[in-house]
């Protein structure tokens, strides 16, 4: 039996998410030999680089970091053998090939923030969420060849509130996901595991979780009160959903939305239809009542809350949203 100080693991993740799995294993006294992190990028007005939260963090730690451009290049494969890792643990990251994954004695095990196989993807916080589910959780699991199909080690769920959107449950899911991931270290370590093949769990409909587009964020007035508060709220703070305001003129202003509430009714009102006091409340009529829309930014500016657009945006009331 390995003890935690001998057992050798190779952390890949990219995003702010992954940072706190790296955290809660080295607070759990595992050797990281390497971290695997996305290329420098630049990014903002200036274009500056711009380094991954993991990066960031590993560095602080004073850890090994690869920053692979190409995952099937010779030199980081045979610097990844050189590591000599036992394990390797994936959080937000991208797809390994084969010769990756398989790479360590004990394979390759991935934290995914959903109850697989329901949400397979990119995005499926934001999905489980735009989809109006009751609850959600994070999985661990053994890659293979497909993405997201790894047999299943480990699973926790956690509840999708009514007031939840996709920055909050990322938040649980970060800290529940973290805890899982050494929970499974440890049991992989002490060979303390059982692996269920995805296809023996209770699904009955199985939603996927593909990557979001700006055009899959634009809000369609002529859906429900609820399905465009669920999608909202899934895609707050980020990517955004979003929408045009258009003038008597027939000009766009595009906005985005950050959050809303729905009041259900009966109304006399084409979908679009804008009903303000153009002080303190700006709603848009559905077709079965309003979704009320709370905090907006326009392009250029910043997020504010809809009383202090509403000072600063006079006629609203001729303007129609489409």
């Amino acid at each position: 039996m390995f003890l935690k100080k001998e057992f050798r693991i190779i952390f890949m993740g990219t995003p702010e998410f992954a940072v706190e799995s790296l955290a809660v294993l080295i607070q759990n006294n595992y050797t990281i030999v390497g971290v695997v992190t996305s290329p420098d990028k630049p990014a903002g007005r200036g274009q500056k680089m711009s380094q991954s939260a993991v990066k960031t963090f590993a560095l602080q730690n004073n850890l090994l970091v690869l920053q692979p451009v190409k995952l099937k290049d010779e030199i980081f494969q045979e610097q990844l053998k050189q590591l000599n890792a036992d394990l390797q643990t994936i959080v937000a990251f991208r797809m390994l090939p084969q010769s990756i994954w398989s790479m360590p004695r004990l394979g390759s095990i991935n934290l995914h923030a959903s109850l697989l196989p329901n949400y397979r993807g990119a995005a499926p916080i934001n999905w489980a969420i735009i989809n109006g589910e009751a609850r959600t959780g994070v999985t661990t699991f053994f890659l293979k060849h497909e993405i997201d199909t790894g047999d299943i080690l480990f699973q926790e769920e956690t509840p999708i509130e009514p007031d939840d959107n996709a920055g909050s449950i990322h938040d649980k899911l970060m800290v529940q996901g973290a805890q899982l991931l050494s929970k499974t270290v440890d049991a992989i370590l002490n060979n303390s595991y059982t692996e269920v093949p995805q296809n023996q769990m209770q699904s009955t409909i199985i939603h996927h979780a593909p990557k979001i587009y700006r055009e899959n964020c634009k809000v369609d007035w002529n859906l429900s009160v609820h399905i465009i508060y669920n999608m909202v709220r899934g895609l707050s703070p980020y990517p955004t959903a979003w929408a045009n305001l258009m003038d008597e003129n027939g000009c766009l202003h595009p906005l985005k939305i950050f959050k809303t509430r729905i009041e259900v009714a009966i109304h006399p009102f084409e979908p679009g239809k804008i009903v303000t006091d153009e002080k303190t409340f700006l709603k848009v009529a559905v077709k079965d009542g309003f979704i009320f829309i709370e905090d907006i930014q326009i392009s250029g500016k910043r997020r504010i809350p809809i009383q202090e657009f509403l000072r600063g945006f006079k006629g609203i009331h001729k303007m129609k949203a489409v």
